[in-house]
């Protein structure tokens, strides 16, 4: 992190508390309410602050997601990370709401379908989970496999995904 103003909210929502961090114009982190996330650096950096204009749009657009009305997010991001693990988050938010691709067709779709490994070590250190939906890249064999959240979160938000897009 660099030495910018933070500021964090939590919410609940039905996969268990989420921490939401921005800076002053950015979504930079969501953590979940785990011993770990909650000792991250910009987390306890951050100020309480939740009438920040940013955490307010991220808390109405999770709500509205988390309710089945929203399929698509429109918030400022800012994640820090490498070129490559940019890379594999921005191809993470071209997957389309519902669906789920392996880490294999992820990195096929970045250019090299033999950097799956890295794509998915990229996806284990993406910083805004649900926003950014790593949640959507499964195994190869269509297992549920790593997740910050934990693998009952990840299939907690599949399903959403799948009954949300069924009732449109």
């Amino acid at each position: 992190m660099t030495n910018r103003t933070l500021h964090r909210t939590t919410i609940e929502s039905p996969i268990g508390d989420l921490t939401v961090v921005a800076d002053d114009t950015a979504i930079v982190a969501i953590r979940f309410d785990t011993e770990r996330d909650r000792r991250q650096p910009d987390v306890l950096a951050a100020c309480e602050l939740p009438d920040h204009p940013v955490l307010r749009a991220a808390v109405d657009q999770l709500a509205e997601y988390f309710a089945g009305e929203r399929t698509e997010f429109d918030l400022p991001l800012a994640p820090t990370g490498t070129a490559f693990q940019i890379d594999a988050w921005r191809a993470l938010r071209t997957i389309p709401y519902g669906s789920t691709v392996s880490y294999g067709e992820q990195a096929a779709a970045m250019g090299d379908r033999r950097k799956a490994r890295a794509v998915g070590a990229a996806n284990g250190r993406n910083p805004i989970p649900i926003v950014v939906p790593c949640h959507r890249v499964v195994g190869s064999n269509g297992h549920l496999t790593g997740f910050a959240g934990g693998i009952a979160a990840k299939a907690w938000l599949l399903d959403h995904e799948l009954r949300a897009g069924a009732r449109s």
